[in-house]
């Protein structure tokens, strides 16, 4: 039976998650943190299980990957590094609870799946609003540029919506 009650925002979650290689990924940093165990900690527990975490599970960032999230996110603190991060997938985060075996990696696991699920699941309707915008716009093309303008404003507003948004203002301390 599960003790400790952990709860993390999807928020807290949502914006760990960064796009590399055109794969929703999590840095070994910010999983460490949620599981409230040491990066090289995770890292051993990795090591030791190799076999579990193929390359579309987890890989190493190169230098130049690196220095691209690295200054895509510049207000972040991301601490000095002496080797260059591991990054993992929906599916190499799910095995993760396979071998930090502890209440709070399985609790944090449930919740991290549970928003990429829910990203998925967001991603595919604004596809299916597209769609059907575009299918829309096919019809009543010509007729009316009023309409038109309408059409593309939409999409605008859709495409922004699935770019990832910066957080401003000030971080609350957690201790």
């Amino acid at each position: 039976m599960m003790s400790k009650e952990v709860s993390i925002p999807s928020e807290a979650i949502l914006n760990k998650i960064y796009l590399v290689n055109g794969e929703k990924v999590m840095l070994d940093s910010d999983l460490a943190e949620l599981y409230r165990v040491e990066t090289k900690r995770l890292n051993e527990q990795v090591k030791r299980n190799q076999y579990r975490f193929p390359d579309d599970f987890m890989f190493q960032l190169t230098s130049e990957q690196w220095e691209n999230l690295k200054s895509q996110n510049a207000t972040s603190s991301w601490g000095g590094r002496r080797t260059l991060p591991f990054v993992f997938t929906e599916q190499g985060v799910a095995m993760l609870s396979s071998v930090l075996n502890s209440d709070i990696a399985i609790k944090v696991n449930i919740q991290i799946i549970r928003v990429f699920t829910k990203m998925r699941e967001m991603i595919l309707t604004h596809k299916d609003i597209l769609l059907k915008v575009e299918q829309m716009e096919k019809t009543v093309a010509g007729q009316d540029e009023k309409i038109a303008a309408i059409f593309e404003y939409l999409k605008q507003f859709i495409q922004l919506q699935d770019t990832p948004r910066s957080e401003i203002g000030y971080k609350r301390s957690t201790k």
